[in-house]
C-alpha cells in the first residue's frame, strides 16, 4: 500500500515522498500491514473555507481523509490533493513545513494517527 510522506531536508524545506507500506497475506481477510505503534487519536473537522499558511506539523502523524478535499504544498513548489481514502505521512515537525488549504467549498472530515 502506497502511501505519501510529507518530510524536511537539512536545509528545512518540505518535499513529498511516496512510501511502501508492506502488506502479508492474512488469509480470509486479507492483507494486512504489521502493527504499526501509535500514541493517539485525534478526529478532526475543518471548515470550508480552511486556509492554514506555512506551518510545521506539531507531531509525527499519519493524516486518514474520511471526507472532503484539500491541497497541501511543500515548500519546493509541489501541490497534491488529496481525498476520501488518501493517507499522508506528516514528518515535517521542523523547518518551513506544509501549507494546507479546503477545496471546492466544502468542510473536511480527517482522523490523525499520532506516532510520538
Amino acid at each position: 500500500m502506497k502511501i505519501t510522506r510529507i518530510y524536511p531536508d537539512s536545509q528545512g524545506e518540505s518535499h513529498f515522498d511516496e512510501i511502501e507500506i508492506e502488506l502479508a497475506d492474512a488469509g480470509d481477510i486479507g492483507l494486512l500491514s504489521a502493527l504499526q505503534p501509535a500514541t493517539g487519536i485525534i478526529f478532526r473537522e475543518t471548515a470550508e473555507d480552511y486556509d492554514y499558511a506555512w506551518h510545521p506539523a506539531p507531531r509525527r502523524q499519519y493524516v486518514v481523509f474520511l471526507e472532503g478535499q484539500a491541497d497541501f504544498s511543500v515548500s519546493d513548489g509541489e501541490t497534491r490533493r488529496f481525498s476520501a481514502g488518501d493517507v499522508v505521512l506528516l514528518e515535517d515537525t521542523s523547518g518551513i513545513g506544509h501549507y494546507s488549504k479546503a477545496v471546492d467549498d466544502k468542510r473536511r472530515k480527517t482522523l490523525f494517527i499520532t506516532l510520538d
